[in-house]
């Protein structure tokens, strides 16, 4: 057998890509407060309450539900329609490159549907098309219009996003300098709980969704309403100026720490670590947010104007107006049913005039009259600027931390050093789920080992805690991102896969043995996390991949053909059924697979050998040798490309 055709299992070197390992779990319940026992508001607790949806609420609340529609929030997120587009499709604008990935991206409309195009050019010609319809924008056109499509309720963000202020196309959020996905980066839970009202989730996976809504709803800030709506059918109406009515909670009646959790849900973005059985759905207004989660922000020396996008919060509680008063909340100066856009200014200045106005006592603005005059006496002019994100190019916001200004901003002093996670939502957090925290910000932001080292630290404070520990989870989960997998596979030889009920350690596990090239001992693992999340494809693509590497081919190919059922983008899933089918001989359905999977994905490794494999069977060596020289273009280090290149060449 010649070299070039022993290269035929290099589907195998799939088990050396580890999947991103986003974990959310916290190791126990938030009980401190008794909430539950104290709340006044029957929507709040009750698991019988349920949604009913905005367009039950307009029935009585027309006024608001026409004004709410125009925010920022109720315009969050929609079909992909001509009207919903803030975007311009002129093409002068209307064109992207991605110079690190030599990608090109064309929106356009084809009559009312909305489409993105990739394409590469070698000289004149172009060498590469992808076309991908889009079905939603994300994003009220404030500042964003981003881009989602769906295939079998997996949802997917497009690599390209329209900024708006800058009236710009650019690459999405985070794909830039060669990080871009391109069409897959999967939208989970976290994102879309957040950017929409609540959908219908498949949770048996990541990115699956059963059902969507079209913009953040009344409930969002309300809770519930069934309980309301069945009070009011029945004719019990509270006359809401002489005292609450219970049913459903109305915010400024809620205490001002209260107010804030409501808002910190979506606009306290950070690190989100759940707490035990808990979920992105579990909060409610009312509630207390660390009943539910804590959120974790990046504490830096030195970066008083570094801000993420959606950390109004945060910022606010910097501010001396919020320390020093207590009282101070979003709905000090914001009406969440009225657009910014439609909000008086004069409103936001009689919110500081309330405590900076002319009354004996109250802190005065300290700035020379005449200056004053030329900004027209506008507090948030000069105490809360618009300043540019640290996640979101293109984009500039209200920093919502108020203070004074140096009138040089030269001299504001630039960022030293990392001080440590703060939760900005709780002060008397565990350690583990200090731990957590410090794991999900080196997987999703900085991979400095030193965070792990922090995340080991705060894990051996409790490692006696017994409800998720007895399987040592997060261990498991700080060795395996140390890539310590012999430290991994000794924590798991004292637990059986069977009894493992959390999916992301089942997979860690199962690719620690593999990368220890121990197949068989990954394979139930991998089972077991297919079993816990059966519609997680990258799971299933992991479990084939063990298969494969078993020669157990017929039991693989079920897994790859499961995958492309639900997702017939599934690159990889093409890539392994061609592979699968060439061993089968049947080239004519090799050569469909791999064909698919090279338009899905045309700079892949494992795809161009399997390819070139294929192309040398057909006496095609000419195709052969193109798909290894394209290769060995994009990725120089590949020694098999090499080595097939040199057979070719005998």
């Amino acid at each position: 057998m010649s070299r070039f055709y022993r290269t035929i299992l290099i589907t195998l070197a799939l088990v050396g890509a580890t999947l991103p390992t986003f974990f959310c779990n916290s190791p126990k319940n938030d009980k401190s407060g008794g909430e539950a026992e104290g709340s006044p508001w029957r929507n709040v607790y009750d698991t019988t309450v349920h949604y009913v949806g905005m367009q039950t609420c307009r029935t009585c609340h027309e006024d608001v539900y026409r004004t709410f529609s125009q925010t920022g929030m109720g315009q969050s997120f929609d079909y992909a329609t001509r009207q919903k587009s803030a975007a311009d499709f002129s093409p002068a604008h209307a064109l992207v490159y991605d110079k690190d990935l030599d990608f090109y991206y064309k929106p356009y409309w084809n009559n009312d549907s909305l489409y993105i195009m990739e394409f590469r050019l070698a000289g004149k010609d172009t060498v590469h098309k992808r076309i991908q319809k889009i079905d939603y924008i994300v994003g009220s056109g404030q500042h964003t219009n981003s881009h989602i499509f769906n295939v079998n309720g997996y949802l997917y963000q497009a690599p390209i996003t329209f900024y708006t202020q800058k009236k710009k196309w650019d690459l999405a959020p985070g794909f830039e300098n060669g990080a871009s996905s391109r069409f897959g980066r999967m939208i989970e839970i976290e994102c879309m709980s957040c950017h929409n009202g609540y959908p219908q989730f498949e949770a048996n996976s990541q990115n699956k969704f059963v059902s969507l809504k079209t913009g953040i709803d009344c409930e969002r800030c309300h809770g519930p309403g069934s309980l309301h709506v069945q009070e009011k059918q029945a004719g019990n109406i509270v006359d809401t100026s002489k005292g609450p009515d219970y049913t459903i909670v109305n915010p400024r009646r809620l205490p001002t720490d209260l107010q804030n959790n409501v808002c910190q849900r979506c606009h306290l973005q950070g690190i989100s670590v759940l707490n035990d059985g808990k979920s992105f759905f579990d909060f409610h207004p009312g509630m207390k947010l660390s009943e539910v989660m804590n959120v974790f922000m990046p504490e830096y020396e030195g970066a008083r104007d570094k801000m993420i996008m959606a950390s109004h919060v945060e910022r606010m509680k910097k501010s001396q107006c919020y320390v020093v008063s207590g009282k101070m909340s979003c709905i000090t100066c914001h009406n969440p049913h009225v657009s910014v856009k439609f909000t008086p200014r004069s409103q936001y200045l009689n919110a500081c005039q309330s405590c900076h106005g002319a009354v004996a006592k109250q802190v005065q603005c300290s700035e020379k009259p005449e200056i004053r005059a030329t900004k027209n006496n506008d507090c948030v002019t000069c105490h809360m600027p618009h300043n540019s994100s640290i996640d979101i190019p293109h984009v500039a916001v209200t920093d919502h931390y108020i203070r004074k200004r140096p009138q040089n901003d030269t001299l504001e002093p630039k960022i030293t050093a990392f001080l440590g996670l703060k939760c900005f939502n709780n002060d008397n957090v565990d350690a583990i789920t200090i731990a957590r925290a410090y794991m999900e910000f080196y997987e999703r932001y900085n991979q400095n080992k030193g965070l792990l080292d922090s995340a080991i630290f705060y894990l051996n404070k409790q490692a006696d805690v017994e409800a998720n520990q007895k399987q040592n989870r997060d261990f498991i989960r700080a060795y395996f991102l140390l890539n310590d997998y012999n430290k991994v596979a000794g924590y798991a030889a004292a637990i059986q896969p069977a009894d493992m009920k959390d999916a992301w350690t089942a997979y860690r596990i199962g690719e620690s043995y593999m990368q220890l090239q121990q197949a068989p001992q990954a394979l139930p693992w991998y089972k077991q996390a297919t079993t816990i999340w059966p519609y997680s494809l990258d799971f299933q693509s992991k479990y084939g991949i063990a298969l494969l590497s078993m020669n157990r081919y017929e039991e693989a190919q079920k897994v790859y053909s499961f995958i492309i059922s639900e997702n017939p983008n599934y690159a990889v899933a093409n890539t392994n059924l061609g592979f699968l089918y060439m061993q089968e001989g049947n080239n004519t359905m090799a050569y469909e697979f791999l064909s698919r999977s090279q338009m899905l994905d045309p700079d892949n490794e494992q795809m161009l050998i399997n390819l070139a494999v294929y192309y040398h069977s057909q006496m095609q060596n000419n195709k052969a040798q193109k798909c290894l020289e394209h290769l060995l273009q994009k990725h120089p280090q590949n020694e098999r490309a090499k080595a097939m290149l040199a057979d070719l060449a005998r």
